[in-house]
């Protein structure tokens, strides 16, 4: 099913993100597709809060991935933008991180090509003005 919506500002993108953490009370595999800018790392931030997270919640550009311990749950964020070659991957092991139990979060998966498994939940965003366009898939 395919979810269609419209997302007004930052504080609308913070509450998809915590309804989204609701939507996945165990583990599973989220990518989120988008231009630089459009609002990915502010809808993991929303994700996290919302299941607990206090802490700052930077976008990984440069570390590819940033991992976060919240309550039990193990949960990774990859931003995969600079990511040269999907082999990468491969190397820093991301069959470890692509657990049954962990929550993980993928910027632009497009990177790495069919490296990554079907996501549970695929999240485009799209600039509409000042607002954005999303779409839940």
């Amino acid at each position: 099913m395919t979810e269609k919506l419209h997302i007004e500002d930052e504080a609308a993108m913070l509450a998809l993100g915590a309804q989204l953490a609701r939507r996945f009370p165990n583990g599973g595999l989220i990518t989120l597709h988008g231009d630089l800018g459009a609002g990915k790392t502010t809808l993991v931030r929303g994700l996290l809060r919302e299941l607990g997270h206090t802490g700052v919640v930077k976008s990984p550009t440069y570390t590819l991935v940033e991992p976060y311990q919240v309550g039990n749950r193990d949960i990774y964020h990859f931003d995969l933008y600079r990511l040269a070659d999907p082999e990468e991957l491969e190397y820093m092991g991301i069959r470890d991180y692509l657990r049954p139990d962990a929550l993980c979060l993928v910027e632009w998966p497009e990177q790495v090509g069919e490296l990554l498994p079907i996501p549970d939940l695929q999240v485009s965003i799209y600039h509409a003005g000042s607002a954005r366009d999303v779409i839940l898939a």
